[in-house]
Order: C-alpha cells, then structure tokens, then sequence
C-alpha cells in the first residue's frame, strides 16, 4: 500500500483517506459561496446522444476545497452514467506500478552517480530543508489525521536518489508550504475515481501510463540538467526571501471556483511541468527553456489532446448503449469538446452546460448526492 500512497500523492497530490474523511468539513476557499445554483462556474459539457454523454473538467487540487462549488447538474450527470473515464485510471494497479517503474533510472544508477557533484550537493541540501521544514509545516487536522512529518517526506520523496532527473525536478516542486498543507485528501480526480468505483460505475482511462512517462523521460540529459539546475534556483530563491512564487495553488483553487480561467495557468497544470522562460537567463539558456517548453508543449498538450479526443470519438462510437461522465483536467476537457464538435467526428451536437442547464429529469433527480 505504501506504494500506491507515494505515487498517488506524487502525481496527483493527495493521499487516500479513509471512509471518515470523505465527508469532513468543506473549505470554501477564497471565494464567497454563492447564494444561488445560478451563480456557480462551470465546467461541464453535453454531448447530445441516447444515453447522454459528459465532459467535466478537474482540477489537480483537494476536493473539499472546490466541491461546494460544482454545479449540482455536474454532480448530477456524474451519479447518472454508468460509465466514468479518467485521463489514467487510478484504481488500476498496472497504472501505479507503470508509474513507479517509468520513474526510476535504469541499470540500477542512483542519481549522485549521473547528476554534477555540485548539482547533487544542492539538491541534497534543499531536501535536507523539507524535511526540517515539514513538522512546522503540517496542519494540526492533519497530525489528528495520523499523519507524521517522517511519512509524508518518505511518501512524497522516497527513493529519490534512485529516480530519473526530471522526475525529481517535479518532485522538488511539489515540496512546497502550500502542497504540503493540502495533503490528507484526495484532489478532486482521485475522489471521483473513488467514487465511481464504491458506487460500481465501470470506470477507465483514455491514455496509458507509458504515453505520460515517455515524454517526460525524453528530454535530453543536457537539458534535464538545466531543468533541475532552474528548478533548484527558484526554490533557493524562495527560500532567501528574494523572489515570490508567480502563481500558486491558491491562485488555480481561485480561478476554478471563481470562474476567472486563465488559459496559461491551466496549460500549466494540465502538462505537469514548470515553465523556464525567463528574459533574464544569457542568450544560449533561453535557447534550451525554449526547446523544451515547445517539446512539453507538443507532447504533452497538442498530441495528448489530440490523442484524448480521438479515444473519447471511439468509445462513444463503440459503445452507443452506455452513457458515460469524462473526467479530464479543465484544459484537456475544453480542447476534447471542441474536438467532437468539430465537423466530421460525428458528435457535432456538443453544449456547454452552465450550472442552470437542465439534465433529463432522471439524472436531476440524483442532484442531492453529497
């Protein structure tokens, strides 16, 4: 189970909480809760068949902090379709072990034996901070959840020295303050994934571990260095106090709950890597953060939404008696509806579906699901 933890809590930022904390107190944010259905953000699409199809779109962040701002008619659509898909499917242990194994370096290396001496020392050092840091850090709901300084650092970075660079550079910003703060509860594609699966939905994946492992293992070693090296600056930066983070967790909860949808943030959540550009670096490392936010960019947003789109056509094709709820980051949700509403893919009839939409009577009828 250990294993499952760490790689969960790594990729998808939380950890599986027991029956207890699936209904805790709900934290609204840094919005006000609005008074009416009417005035919440969406982020559901219909496409028009028989049985109805849905498109939702998520956020890599904890559930209880946007959940009482979805729409009744999303949580309505989702407890209505017997069949919910997921970018990768969580509860499959092909995807968790797939996950651990893409992220290792081969032939049995350990990182001090392929990173600069100095790189490593720098790296060692601001791990050494973390774990320093984590018991100030932690929540006191989250020690009287169990949770301990000692195991969240193991569950988040262990086995480190035996992991690939850049697997570590996504690592190391994931050991934030604010990430920290918010484990204990499962962001909100991991509880839907829970959810379906409790309430014996079939469930699955458009994608395969190996086509998002293999783009980020296909960075050259050159640049992987320079990736880590400008990752390890940021976080030393932040930690003397001289520079102040761009944008933050904080800052993605608000514009999901609030409907301010700033496509650059969600680009950078949806592809799971940090963004190097920066007027400030010589000449030459522009050159390189710029190769590899286009080679981020082509792989791992423009193919996988084409990629995604392309397998959401087919299920529906495939399968024309079954309804189903697809669960994809924001952005990827909005390039797969404007995809099948593309002529020629044979789903034209593809509807945004603010939170007054009106959903068949039966699926509207199950709204009150917590």
């Amino acid at each position: 189970m250990q294993l499952n933890l760490t790689l969960i809590c790594f990729v998808f930022g939380g950890f599986l909480p027991d029956a207890a904390a699936r209904r805790e107190q709900m934290d609204t944010g840094q919005c006000d809760l609005p008074r009416s259905q009417g005035e919440l953000n969406s982020f559901l699409w219909t496409i028009r068949r028989d049985p109805p199809a849905y498109l939702f779109g998520t956020i890599h962040v904890p559930y209880t902090r946007v959940w009482d701002f979805i729409p009744d008619n999303s949580k309505a659509a989702f407890h209505a379709s017997s069949s919910v898909y997921f970018e990768l499917d969580l509860t499959d242990p092909y995807t968790i072990s797939g996950l651990a194994s893409c992220q290792m370096l081969p032939h049995g290396e350990n990182l001090q034996d392929v990173l600069p001496r100095e790189l490593y020392r720098r790296l060692k050092r601001h791990l050494d901070y973390i774990k320093l840091m984590l018991p100030h850090w932690m929540t006191p709901d989250q020690r009287g959840k169990g949770l301990y300084a000692d195991y969240l650092f193991n569950a988040i970075a262990g086995n480190w020295e035996r992991k690939r660079p850049v697997w570590v550079m996504l690592m190391v910003n994931s050991l934030t303050e604010t990430d920290i703060r918010s484990r204990g509860v499962p962001v909100l594609d991991l509880y839907l994934a829970q959810e379906a699966e409790r309430m014996k939905k079939m469930t699955g994946a458009v994608e395969r571990v190996e086509e998002q492992c293999h783009p980020l293992n296909g960075l050259n070693f050159s640049q992987v260095l320079f990736a880590l090296n400008q990752t390890l600056l940021q976080h030393e930066s932040l930690r003397a106090g001289s520079l102040q983070a761009p944008y933050t967790t904080e800052d993605l909860i608000k514009h999901y709950n609030c409907g301010d949808l700033n496509a650059v943030i969600f680009n950078h959540d949806t592809s799971q890597v940090p963004n190097f550009i920066n007027t400030t670096l010589p000449p030459h490392e522009q050159v390189t953060a710029q190769e590899i936010d286009s080679y981020f960019r082509q792989e791992l947003i423009y193919k996988r939404n084409e990629r995604m789109g392309k397998r959401v056509m087919a299920l529906l094709r495939e399968n024309t008696d079954k309804s189903f709820f697809f669960a994809f980051g924001a952005g990827k949700c909005l390039e797969a509806a404007i995809q099948l509403h593309t002529e020629g893919s044979g789903f034209t009839d593809v509807e945004y579906a603010n939170s007054c939409f009106s959903l068949p009577a039966d699926a509207m009828s199950r709204a009150n699901w917590a």
